[in-house]
């Protein structure tokens, strides 16, 4: 399979069977706690700077690392030290099991044993790996995944005209490519960013113990 736009469409299809449409991406507890639908734009900017230019840059690091034949165990205990939720970092992993199908059942091969407990952005770097993804690429998958996450479920939690939701992803496209460039360029899991989001952070560790909820995070 060829690297191409194609490939990115596929990959960042709702449709993809990585247990995606079960999360929200932190907005239903940030909904809970007063966010209004009018801020959501800010809402996904925010996490494009932060929780999510982390895990761009930890699958570019962790798409290096596997080309060049490395520990993609160092890269994942990178990721962990720089994600100090507990709910996140489990979250993370459960995504991580959802994308490890998708890798082995497109791009069949050998895996380290370790593979099941790693974070979806070190499986996306193994998947870019495989699949011979430009690092901008695999960095513009998880930007434009998380963003296509977060209003999908605003749809479900808020019902709404999907064509300004459509406009809120388009508009934040140039933010998404932006992130992305910023990422491109790292290989080593001492260059990945450390951004903390404390709300997104202790939202997370809210929702996690919430018994009356829609996503599991």
């Amino acid at each position: 399979m060829s690297t191409s736009s194609l490939l990115l469409a596929l990959l960042g299809d709702s449709r993809l069977p990585s247990g995606g449409h079960t999360q929200s991406a932190g907005l239903e507890p940030a909904l809970r706690a007063g966010t209004t639908s009018a801020e959501v734009p800010a809402y996904l900017r925010a996490r494009l700077r932060t929780v999510i230019r982390v895990e761009a840059g930890t699958a570019v690091v962790a798409r290096a690392v596997a080309a060049g034949g490395g520990d993609l165990g160092e890269v994942e205990a990178a990721w962990a030290v720089r994600t100090p939720s507990p709910a996140l970092r489990a979250n993370a992993r459960r995504l991580g099991r959802g994308y490890l199908r998708v890798l082995l059942s497109l791009w069949p091969g050998p895996v380290d044993a370790r593979a099941r407990t790693w974070s979806r952005p070190v499986v996306l770097g193994l998947l870019a790996h495989r699949a011979e993804m430009e690092p901008a690429d695999v960095a513009r998958l998880v930007g434009y995944d998380d963003v296509q996450t977060v209003t999908a479920a605003l749809l479900k939690l808020r019902p709404q005209d999907p064509l300004l939701i459509t406009a809120w992803v388009n508009d934040l496209l140039p933010d998404i490519d932006a992130m992305a460039d910023q990422v491109a360029d790292l290989r080593t899991p001492e260059q990945i960013p450390a951004h903390g989001a404390p709300l997104i952070e202790r939202w997370a560790e809210t929702h996690n113990t919430s018994k009356e909820r829609l996503f599991s995070a």
